[in-house]
């Protein structure tokens, strides 16, 4: 039997509402994923291996304390001898080599692909984020194996789950090697099913990227092992992670209600070290955010964001509109992270927002994100739009570039 954790969209070093403390957060369940692999108290403990299918990071530049992180975290995983192995996300992919090979050459991961990692009686396989253009080019073509079991570790929006644009099925059936499992990456809900009688899983991110993602955060357990006729047989197990409270505070407001019964219905929950958001709806009165969010922070939340979706036409389902009254450029901000931009359009966004860039070097900065984009592929054809916000996490903001982002070069 292989006993696994099979984790993703851990999302370290996103600064969550511009927050600090969501910074931190993103790295703690990141560690508490860790915690649970090396310390048999702790409930996951004598796992053979942590299965990561993607997006380690929120951005390809992670900040300097994050990385420091993440490298304190592996060593921890390295010295318990319980193996890290993983694949690269679309949040985090660089041109050329990845984070994910800095720490195999450090002796802290493994990057799976083509050729089986093998733990235990499974072999491992991998496949890294690839643009919905690049994948009529993919043969799946996967080395042979000799062990009893196999998943394949993949990071992508797959069929037959919310959101996809790729499909399983032809996965399955062009893979020279027939997989038990396939572990997935990319969608922050947890999901399982089956696919021509192979089990299909995500595993959700294990911190709240975005105020739409309300079920408990967590990972699976995955277990590989055979029946009575030697047939493998795979087990997957939910486990939840103790992650910063989010109150969650709808409000529907009859004519002539406002801004008291919103703040009335908030004060009825805990709102201890909490993330508070807040959605009102109704015929009500109109609401000022700034007076929901005053009660709440007096009640001892750590931050609140208030959507009032009457102001974006009366639509319950429409995008958040959170404005901060003291500060338009973070309104403008946060607008543009609801437009699910590619990473290059986001690029190409703050460099013509940004005031501290002289105009006549902002045609140059455009000229270069452009070339560097069409170097990585992100320009094909015109398709470009969304590459890095399919899964729910919101964008990199132009807030998170402190002096302390490092990249790859800065390890050559």
């Amino acid at each position: 039997m292989t006993r696994v954790i099979h984790t993703g969209d851990t999302h370290v070093g996103y600064r969550q509402y511009h927050s600090p403390e969501r910074r931190q957060d993103f790295l703690d369940a990141f560690e508490a994923v860790i915690d649970d692999a090396v310390d048999p108290q702790s409930g996951d403990g004598n796992v053979d291996a942590v299965l990561h299918a993607g997006d380690l990071f929120h951005d390809r530049r992670p900040d300097l304390p994050d990385l420091l992180g993440v490298l304190s975290a592996l060593r921890r995983l390295a010295a318990a001898d319980v193996p890290f192995l993983a694949v690269v996300g679309n949040h985090e992919a660089t041109r050329g080599s990845q984070w994910l090979d800095l720490f195999s050459d450090l002796g802290l991961a493994t990057r799976l692909g083509s050729e089986p990692t093998v733990v235990g009686d499974t072999a491992f396989y991998g496949l890294d984020h690839v643009p919905r253009s690049r994948r009529d080019e993919l043969d799946y073509d996967f080395a042979p194996h000799d062990a009893d079991a196999a998943a394949l570790v993949a990071h992508g929006l797959f069929t037959p789950f919310p959101h996809a644009d790729w499909d399983t099925e032809t996965l399955l059936d062009e893979a020279t090697t027939d997989f038990d499992a396939v572990l997935l990456g990319d969608n922050h809900v947890a999901d399982t099913a089956r696919v021509d009688g192979t089990w299909v899983t995500y595993c959700g991110s294990t911190e709240r990227a975005s105020a739409d993602e309300r079920d408990a955060r967590g990972y699976n357990l995955v277990e590989f092992g055979a029946d009575a006729g030697g047939d493998a047989v795979v087990d997957i197990r939910r486990r939840s992670l103790d992650t910063r409270p989010f109150v969650f505070v709808d409000v529907e407001l009859a004519p002539g209600e406002g801004v008291d019964r919103v703040r009335e219905q908030v004060r009825q929950h805990d709102l201890t070290d909490a993330v508070v958001v807040v959605s009102i709806t109704g015929e009500g009165d109109p609401v000022t955010p700034a007076a929901v969010e005053e009660a709440a922070l007096a009640g001892g939340a750590l931050l609140a964001r208030v959507t009032d979706h009457r102001a974006v036409g009366g639509d319950a389902d429409a995008a958040d509109t959170d404005v901060e009254f003291g500060d338009p450029d973070a309104a403008v901000r946060e607008r543009v992270r609801e437009m699910d931009l590619s990473t290059t359009a986001r690029r190409l966004d703050e460099t013509v927002r940004d005031g501290g860039l002289p105009d006549s070097n902002v045609r140059d900065r455009v000229a270069s994100l452009v070339a560097d984009a069409v170097d990585e592929g992100a320009l094909p054809d015109g398709e470009n739009a969304s590459e890095g916000g399919d899964d729910g996490a919101e964008a990199p903001d132009a807030e998170n570039t402190p002096d302390d982002q490092v990249s790859m070069e800065d390890f050559r």
